[in-house]
């Protein structure tokens, strides 16, 4: 299965140079997703790649950001507020990362065009 993320243009980037190797979110799957597309939100806004999915790490916020803080593309600010007040966190580890040699528009991928506040099967 395939899922399509909302992710934040400079954190894409990071994703497709090979810099950033998690994706961090606070909500993770529920159906066994093998291949992540990535959609740069605004001012982007358009689907620029994909990623396999490694593995899914889940741990406490804290030793979370202990094991992936090497490749994780973030500060440690920026992780520690994102998961404030969360005893759980998720990262997705990212593995071949490929940029798309045009991005395309939502539009086909999902008719509405509306983007996935975090994520959305396809």
């Amino acid at each position: 299965m395939r899922a399509l993320l909302s992710i934040k243009p400079e954190y894409a980037e990071k994703i497709l140079s090979g810099v950033k190797k998690y994706e961090f979110r606070k909500a993770i799957f529920k159906k066994d997703v093998d291949t992540v597309v990535i959609y740069a939100t605004k001012p982007v806004g358009k689907i620029i790649g994909e990623f396999k999915v490694k593995d899914i790490l889940r741990d406490q916020p804290g030793r979370l950001w202990d094991k992936t803080k090497e490749y994780s593309g973030i500060s440690q600010s920026f992780f520690d507020q994102y998961f404030n007040g969360r005893n759980q966190a998720f990262a997705i580890q990212i593995k071949n990362p490929f940029r798309y040699n045009e991005p395309y528009d939502l539009k086909k991928l999902l008719p509405k065009g509306v983007a996935p506040q975090s994520f959305c099967y396809i």
